[in-house]
């Protein structure tokens, strides 16, 4: 699902994401733009050639296609149902990617544990010189301090936030005051800790419920 905010707004902002590749970007670009100029920008980002890209307009909560965006070169943006949040999924099928996946062709130096132990001018006996990283004992201390006042800080949520109460969403730059009612309390699968799920007395938000395929709500 999507939002947006004004009837005609002059930038979109998508998140692109491309085949083969885990990584994503939010873009921001111009609804006045046609197709070809689109894939010029994204040759820059992506990789793939503008005259063998292919591109998918896709919903964010369920990645299910909403329109293929490849047909006409000289549309503009404006004239396909975009939105703020949606995702464009961009595929070149000369873009070979699984070549830069398969490591088994690359040299590689190899050392035993031991042996790597006792060189001097590794990244590890500078950590350790230093006292950096995990070898930084306080830094440690703290982390483990800090996480425990997380853990404190949910299991309070968890008594006072229950699936049926009335709530209020503020503080989310750009946007207005949100009411509904708790659907979801718990723990998720895209990010740790318990995160809290609201169905919208008006449909303001951005998803229908689930995230990346799985469902929480109805």
């Amino acid at each position: 699902m999507c939002e947006r905010g004004d009837a005609s707004p002059a930038f979109v902002k998508l998140i692109v994401i491309t085949e083969g590749n885990q990584h994503y970007s939010e873009r921001k670009f111009p609804v006045t733009n046609t197709i070809r100029e689109i894939k010029q920008k994204l040759e820059l980002i992506t990789g793939a050639s503008a005259d063998s890209m292919r591109l998918e307009l896709r919903d964010s909560g369920d990645a299910r296609v909403i329109k293929n965006l490849t047909d006409d070169d000289c549309a503009c943006l404006d004239a396909y149902p975009v939105c703020d949040g949606l995702v464009l999924h961009v595929s070149d099928p000369l873009l070979n990617t699984d070549e830069f996946k398969d490591l088994s062709k690359v040299p590689k130096v190899q050392l035993s544990e031991e042996a790597y132990n006792r060189r001097n001018d590794s990244a590890r006996a500078f950590m350790q010189k230093h006292g950096l990283g995990r070898f930084n004992e306080d830094a440690q201390e703290m982390a483990r301090k800090l996480e425990e006042e997380k853990a404190r800080k949910q299991k309070e949520i968890l008594k006072v936030i229950h699936v049926g109460n009335r709530c209020e969403v503020v503080g989310i730059p750009g946007q207005p005051r949100r009411r509904g009612t708790v659907a979801y309390v718990g723990e998720v699968d895209f990010k740790p800790g318990v995160w809290v799920g609201v169905r919208y007395d008006l449909p303001l938000g951005k998803n229908d419920g689930s995230v990346a395929g799985k469902r929480y709500f109805e």
